[in-house]
């Protein structure tokens, strides 16, 4: 909940040298601004992947306070974050619900970036695994082989987020490399290959790289430092220097 519109609108002009930079080196930027914002963002960065912060299965109805599918569609917007952490803490998303959203996506073509992770209890009890195994097999579920490859799963330890803890690159490393172990099991190795993983938290400028670094992290979810726009250059030109 970050930006007024007027914010949003000059984030999103200057960032245009910043996405044409990253075309050059094959390197996919994207923004999730609020819902007020994803219009003008959009039509001012072309180039810039704009996500929704959340959405509904349903494409219409009396769901107060809600957003659809066919209104972000109208709007260009294809790709759309599920299942954040804090939608699951604030608003109890479960994977259940996720669940929904993502098979109306790919039904309606489009890109879900759903979130998995514990919280601190979780991983100090050492069940990480556990808890991340089931957000994906339940979050995942029904969805077909031809259809996987188009998820883009990220792996966000909640413990990890806006507290100053940052899970080292070699722990993120284990985690995202289990969860490409699960999605072999529900997809084949093949389509596991081709989803993309991002580790979300506390990613910096100073440490993005290191993180990219690693064999199953293919790109980051970034929180807080993503929103000056110098905070974001200087991340990419550290990711392509």
């Amino acid at each position: 909940m970050n930006k007024t519109l007027k914010e949003a609108r000059n984030f999103a002009k200057a960032s245009v040298e910043i996405t044409n930079v990253a075309k050059e080196h094959g390197v996919d930027v994207g923004v999730a601004p609020t819902f007020l914002c994803l219009e003008d963002v959009h039509k001012l960065n072309p180039d810039l992947i704009v996500a929704a912060q959340n959405l509904h299965y349903e494409d219409h109805g009396a769901y107060t306070g809600e957003i659809s599918i066919p209104m972000l569609k109208e709007l260009g917007i294809t790709w759309s974050i599920i299942g954040h952490s804090e939608r699951r803490q604030y608003n109890g998303e479960s994977s259940l619900l996720c669940n929904r959203k993502i098979l109306a996506m790919l039904d309606n073509d489009m890109v879900p970036v759903y979130c998995c992770g514990e919280t601190l209890e979780e991983y100090e009890s050492g069940i990480t695994k556990a808890i991340v195994r089931d957000q994906i097999r339940i979050g995942l579920a029904g969805v077909s082989t031809d259809k996987a490859s188009k998820i883009v799963v990220a792996y966000e330890p909640i413990w990890s987020i806006g507290t100053g803890k940052n899970a080292s690159k070699e722990i993120a490393e284990e985690v995202c490399s289990f969860i490409r172990d699960v999605l072999t099991d529900m997809f084949g190795a093949t389509i596991a290959n081709e989803i993309r993983i991002l580790y979300g938290g506390s990613v910096k400028p100073n440490n993005i790289k290191d993180y990219l670094k690693e064999k199953d992290i293919d790109g980051a979810l970034v929180g807080g430092a993503s929103l000056t726009i110098d905070s974001f250059k200087t991340m990419l030109d550290n990711i392509i220097d």
